[in-house]
């Protein structure tokens, strides 16, 4: 719109289309652009389902303004720059806006609903269908009969409270529905683009600079209920499952459980390392010779020998967990890549997977639908890690969940450990932490999009490259993925299986964006409680306690990143690999000290 004046045609004399013109010419006259504004009316006044008063307050500041307004000119068809009226006028545009009535779709008649005049769907008292039973309309698309209203969010948000009331009462078959009578007027404040508002109820019509405050507050305030200051959402019941299988381990069961409702999916919804520990214990593991890497020097992977060969070693993994998001394809991929994430940290070849997946108790369509979704997330990821899906098993349940069972192959010579941290060597993370403590609070309704949105591209981003690296470049002395246990969990048995000491800078370490503002709200996973017990191992775990980025070490992680040692001399060009492969977190976040007493093996700076 610079240079020679240009025409923006707004199609629409409602309140939104004088609010929009106005807003426009006031911006864009601001930036000194060269436009003349032309406003379609439909009837012969401006915003008509406001009173004369008002209506005749923005025919002048529209007037006073030199905004052009074509009444009686319902735009019919657009052929090029042309608007068309239905009488056969034609009004040219450089730019066309249209800003006009909702309209009903075709398919509410056709599908045997009574509708109105119009085509919206008519609706009782009760927003239930007049014609067919237990199926409600609310907002723009319904019509109440016996109080027809214009088509206004000021309306349709009031519908609510009692379509989610007369919703429950249908599905428990309590009588009678609830009648509801929308009110009879409302609070239009609408805006002319200067620090101005015109106010209309009824009647009423009033101008005024504060009314611009007001609107600005009214606005900001609605806003912010949907985003930064939602309610707080009661803690759910358990689930007749989770009371049953609680009720018959008893009352110890029912109080453990209780500290936390709400129970978390991805590598949260896991047992925690003390109660796995104390099981293997007393168990009697069955044993073969072949068994190279086994549950006696947990791992990783397991590592079984070949017969014949001593060049190559066979990799074993499983991993599985309960969805944490809402979209099965997305949730298929990150399930691909937090179980293959095992062999990349070991630099091992995954060759096959076999998949378990469960479905939530649907229709058979749903069912297929979701199935599929999941499944072609997972096969993309596999197609991507070169890794062949060759079989799995499925089975319906209460929620949506997926694991795969990984096989193998790596150079025995060249396979990467847990143990093996020298002295001397720096300590490499290659992802943000903090998904457990950002997902706990998603389901608080407490989390950013944006916070959730950055989790998720770092789950989708495979370990495979810098596994790879870290050998190649970086001559990791030892390697782990960081899951489920927290980076503190894992960095704990690397240093005890390489009998060294960890010395952490929590400084350094990278939290994804929001993660410390939930654990300083106190929102953490459900597994937090479990992971924490390891701060036996934390040589100054009292002075440190109290910060929330320490606690956040803790974190299980979820499709998160390698932690590995490098030799100092080589940490500068791995970490320039790193960063140039897209991990965009990689950074050195402490050093390996042969300092160790029976206090723990970790120190934290």
């Amino acid at each position: 719109v610079n240079g020679s004046e240009k025409t923006i045609a707004v199609v629409g004399a409602g309140a939104g289309g004088v609010e929009l013109t106005l807003s426009m010419q006031h911006r864009l006259q601001s930036e000194n652009r060269n436009v003349r504004f032309v406003l379609l009316a439909k009837g012969n006044v401006v915003c008509p389902s406001h009173n004369d008063h008002a209506q005749k307050l923005f025919h002048k500041i529209l007037l006073s303004r030199n905004i052009h307004v074509e009444f009686d000119f319902e735009v019919e068809k657009v052929q090029g720059n042309q608007l068309i009226s239905t009488k056969g006028k034609s009004i040219s545009a450089d730019e066309s806006i249209w800003c006009t009535n909702a309209s009903a779709q075709k398919w509410i008649k056709d599908s045997g609903f009574d509708v109105d005049d119009s085509g919206f769907l008519s609706v009782k008292d009760s927003l239930e269908s007049t014609n067919t039973s237990n199926v409600f309309a609310c907002g723009d698309i319904a019509a109440v009969v016996n109080h027809p209203r214009p088509k206004a969010g000021v309306f349709a948000v009031r519908h609510g409270p009692p379509l989610a009331e007369n919703l429950s009462r249908a599905l428990l078959d309590e009588k009678p529905l609830l009648d509801y009578k929308p009110q009879s007027a409302f609070l239009g404040i609408i805006g002319t683009g200067t620090n101005n508002c015109i106010a209309s109820k009824g009647e009423m019509a009033i101008e005024g600079e504060w009314l611009w405050e007001l609107k600005d507050w009214i606005d900001r305030k609605w806003m912010a209920g949907y985003s930064s200051h939602l309610p707080e959402m009661p803690e759910p019941k358990l689930g007749t499952r989770h009371m049953l299988a609680a009720a018959a381990a008893g009352p110890d069961a029912i109080a453990e459980i209780s500290k936390s409702f709400m129970r978390c999916g991805g590598c949260g919804s896991k047992v925690g390392a003390t109660i796995l520990s104390r099981v293997l214990k007393q168990l009697d593991v069955p044993e073969r010779g072949e068994v190279v890497l086994g549950l006696d020097s947990p791992d990783d992977c397991a590592l079984i020998a070949f017969p014949k060969s001593e060049e190559k070693l066979s990799v074993h993994t499983i991993d599985y967990f309960r969805s944490f998001i809402d979209d099965p394809f997305v949730f298929g991929r990150i399930c691909v890549n937090h179980a293959l994430s095992d062999c990349h940290a070991m630099c091992a070849e995954p060759v096959s997977v076999l998949a378990l997946c469960v479905v939530p108790f649907a229709s058979e369509s749903k069912v297929e639908s979701t199935l599929l979704q999941m499944m072609s997330g997972a096969c993309l990821a596999l197609q991507e890690a070169n890794c062949a899906l060759v079989g799995g098993h499925t089975s319906e349940g209460a929620e949506l969940a997926m694991g795969f069972a990984v096989n193998g192959t790596v150079d025995a010579k060249a396979v990467l450990r847990k143990s093996g941290a020298a002295t001397g060597d720096v300590i490499i993370l290659t992802k943000a932490i903090g998904t457990g403590t950002l997902f706990a609070a998603h389901m608080k309704t407490k989390a950013n999009s944006a916070w959730i949105d950055t989790a998720v591209d770092s789950m989708l981003l495979s370990n495979q490259s810098a596994g790879t690296i870290l050998r190649d470049i970086g001559g990791a002395t030892s390697c782990t993925d960081v899951t489920g246990f927290g980076l503190l969990g894992h960095l704990i048995e690397m240093m005890k299986s390489s009998k060294k000491c960890g010395i952490l800078d929590l400084e350094k370490v990278p939290f994804f964006e929001g993660a410390v503002q939930c654990a300083k709200a106190k929102i953490f996973s459900s597994l937090q409680p479990q992971n924490i017990r390891m701060k036996r191992e934390v040589i100054n775990h009292e002075t440190v306690k109290n910060k929330a980025e320490y606690q956040l070490l803790f974190d299980p992680q979820t499709s998160g990143g390698l932690l590995a040692t490098v030799p100092e001399s080589r940490a500068t060009e791995t970490i320039n690999a790193l960063l140039a492969e897209g991990y965009s977190s990689s950074v050195i976040i402490g050093r390996v000290s042969d300092y160790q007493t029976e206090d723990g093996c970790i120190e934290i700076l």
